[in-house]
């Protein structure tokens, strides 16, 4: 029997680029599985996550909210999200769902799930590869089976690790697309990944020893992904098998992308580049939504949540920055979005203005990559952002500049709040303020190896959690 609302599967997939994705044009046959189900459903072509990285990108998805709105620009962002904001889960609790989260506790926007289950995502095992995805199907398989058997519909939320380094799919995804020689000592490109002493360390505790060519790892991702795409076939197959694929409501999308032997941010997600603000938006509901259709006006991060509640028929109770892309998807039109405000607060704490010809991009304070305070580059001249045109059109720069403030003061005054950017001093957590140079930078920000990484993690996590529930009983 079908729910009186449909269920909801959100995969958000950390650190996908969209262009590495067959259904986005790869050549490479990476998302065959995720390339059927765009088939059932409509496939966003521009869809931009503008402020990166994960912590921002998942606060605007999961509220509807930019980053003025959410008040989150910043990777390690101190406390919890403020009470101004409703998360999609407190408010499809509200209207009669059960929610689950697998694989994102303690982040801010994760607040408002009844139930939080974890998984391995980070540390390889004794063959040096980290079945993520099988890891996360070994939890979310039997919830989903748990959630189906529930007279409530529910909403399950999985946050998939696959294209996050490390890079580790199982074989034979390992080599499934690179056939070279990997440690052919007369290719140097890995030398400057592992000589930027930041990432260095935790680049070599993963990466195959005596590995010289980036191509390699590139492959690795690519594998991950392909990898990651088989087992989300599990998933839907579960879905299909439990009789609910008439009835749930499926979305696929990511926080960021991702850069890999690109502007020097190897294999990471730093930098203000189209590798990283492109994502993926597939959206699938039988009867509600229609099959085989592709979007070509730009969307948002922020315009997922209100989407969603338009097709559930839910009333999200305030105003939402994002849109309903329900008109688009059925074949209508929005006012186009010609122009956004981007931010980074990963390793580097910068802004900037995207237009479709030209991406601004402007420091505010110096960066471990030593790179100028001003870069613009012409898109359509450059679409990949090799060359920094800042000094040759100083006139673009100050209209970019121009349009950014303008937007920064009219957002301000909208939301009674200070750009975040301005405030969030600490966003790197090694206190002390602003960095002064660009050495300073260098020398503090390192990250050391796997294991750190996710101590890390760990710790932020439990932070977050329990500033989350004294938030929670303050309130009560």
């Amino acid at each position: 029997m079908a729910s009186k609302q449909p269920n909801v599967i959100l995969f958000g997939i950390d650190s996908l680029r969209r262009d590495h994705m067959s259904s986005y044009g790869y050549h490479r046959l990476t998302t065959p599985h995720l390339d059927k189900l765009a088939e059932q459903g409509v496939l966003f072509e521009k869809h931009f996550s503008p402020s990166i990285p994960t912590t921002p990108a998942y606060a605007s998805m999961l509220t509807g909210m930019d980053c003025f709105g959410t008040d989150v620009v910043a990777l390690r962002h101190q406390g919890s999200l403020g009470g101004h904001v409703k998360t999609l889960a407190e408010l499809l609790e509200e209207n009669g769902y059960n929610t689950t989260c697998v694989g994102f506790t303690g982040n801010p926007s994760s607040r408002g799930f009844q139930n939080y289950l974890e998984y391995e995502a980070w540390v390889p095992d004794d063959r040096a590869e980290c079945p993520k995805a099988e890891n996360l199907n070994d939890v979310a398989i039997p919830e989903l089976q748990r959630l189906a058997g529930e007279e409530k519909p529910f909403f399950l939320f999985l946050r998939h690790m696959d294209p996050h380094s490390p890079y580790l799919p199982p074989r034979p995804y390992r080599r499934l697309f690179y056939g070279g020689d990997e440690k052919n000592p007369e290719n140097t490109s890995m030398e400057p990944v592992f000589n930027f002493k930041p990432f260095g360390d935790f680049l070599k505790s993963w990466i195959p020893k005596d590995v010289t060519d980036q191509e390699y790892v590139t492959a690795l991702y690519d594998g991950a992904i392909a990898y990651m795409d088989a087992s989300i076939q599990a998933i839907l197959n579960e879905v299909a098998a439990l009789g609910l694929e008439e009835d749930t409501l499926i979305i696929v999308t990511s926080d960021h992308g991702e850069t890999l032997y690109e502007h020097d941010c190897y294999f990471d997600h730093h930098g203000l580049y189209d590798c990283t603000l492109t994502v993926p938006l597939i959206i699938k509901l039988p009867g509600k939504v229609a099959a085989g259709k592709r979007v070509s006006d730009v969307t948002l991060i922020s315009d997922i949540m209100p989407t969603m509640l338009e097709l559930l028929g839910i009333d999200a109770g305030q105003q939402l920055d994002g849109r309903s892309l329900q008109p688009l998807m059925a074949g209508g039109k929005l006012d186009r979005i010609s122009e956004m405000y981007i931010t980074e607060c990963t390793w580097m704490r910068k802004h900037g203005w995207r237009t479709s010809e030209w991406k601004l991009i402007r420091a505010l304070e110096p960066d471990f990559h030593f790179k100028p305070e001003v870069e613009l580059y012409n898109l359509v001249k450059d679409p990949e952002e090799n060359v920094n045109v800042a000094e040759q059109e100083p006139e673009i720069v100050e209209l970019l500049t121009r349009r950014m403030e303008e937007h920064i003061h009219g957002r301000e005054e909208t939301t009674q709040r200070t750009n975040p950017m301005y405030t969030n001093l600490n966003w790197h957590g090694k206190g002390g303020g602003p960095f002064s140079s660009s050495q300073q930078a260098y020398d503090t920000l390192y990250i050391g190896g796997v294991t750190s990484a996710r101590s890390l993690q760990a710790k932020q996590a439990a932070e977050k959690a329990a500033a989350a529930a004294a938030t929670k009983e303050v309130t009560k």
